[in-house]
């Protein structure tokens, strides 16, 4: 049985990953998708013409992977896409901080998705795709945002090092970074309407088709939009003292999605 696994999937990037793999992967037999919101994966079932596995938990308890390993070992399905698009961020000084939530990006944007890709390797096969959701933000430290980044930072580099190691056996893997998203993302984050990052949002749609596309290819990153990939090259040549400077004169307050 072929499927393809989605975290993150009731809304934004990971909802807009299950809408479109379906038209990449004509042969699929099934979508498993994972999140919290059960009510929103059941609308999202009833948009997808593929028959939908629901998984409805939080990605940062024990539970989901017991259930999701049961599930694997008595389907033995070969997954030719996992996606991790599970995260979040909150912007704001670190100091200042709520504890928990800055250390519950480390949950989920860290080992939720690293505990994922570990459980999902013994099902991925030759010409299977691991799409891993980063962020521009991984370019460069984050002032003000910082957590975030340095998780993304984490995201990106697992991507690079574990292409290498599966392209032996023909996997491939993508860390996807975008920019600002129009999603609810900013809302959630703590973001303030009219920031300079508001004249760079792009759709979810633009960018998940970018991304599958790059994925298709056996790009390892994915990067939509001229002024994201301005931005990867500039935090290349700048050192980082100046890097993290123009990154805090950006952000205002506010960090790349």
């Amino acid at each position: 049985m072929k499927i393809a696994v989605i975290t993150g999937a009731s809304s934004g990037i990971g909802r807009e990953f299950s809408r479109q793999i379906p038209r990449l992967y004509k042969s699929l037999d099934e979508i498993w998708i994972l999140a919290r919101r059960t009510e929103r994966l059941k609308k999202l079932e009833k948009e997808l013409k593929v028959p939908v596995r629901i998984f409805d938990s939080d990605l940062t308890r024990d539970y989901i992977y017991d259930r999701l390993e049961k599930e694997l070992a008595r389907m033995q399905p070969d997954i030719r896409m996992l996606v991790n698009a599970a995260g979040y961020g909150r912007i704001g000084s670190f100091s200042e901080a709520d504890t928990d939530a800055q250390l519950g990006m480390l949950d989920l944007n860290i080992r939720a998705l690293t505990r994922m890709t570990k459980l999902c390797l013994p099902y991925l096969s030759r010409g299977s795709r691991v799409v891993q959701v980063s962020s521009a933000a991984a370019f460069a430290p984050q002032p003000g945002f910082s957590v975030y980044a340095a998780t993304k930072s984490y995201v990106y580099s697992f991507t690079m090092g574990l292409a290498e190691e599966l392209s032996t056996r023909g996997i491939f893997v993508t860390a996807v970074c975008p920019g600002p998203v129009d999603t609810e993302f900013f809302e959630r984050a703590g973001g303030e309407a009219g920031s300079m990052k508001d004249s760079w949002k792009v759709t979810p749609e633009a960018v998940v088709r970018q991304a599958l596309l790059d994925a298709v290819s056996g790009r390892r990153v994915s990067v939509y939009s001229l002024p994201m990939k301005a931005a990867r090259v500039l935090a290349k040549l700048l050192p980082d003292c100046l890097t993290v400077r123009l990154m805090r004169k950006i952000n205002g307050g506010c960090a790349a999605s």
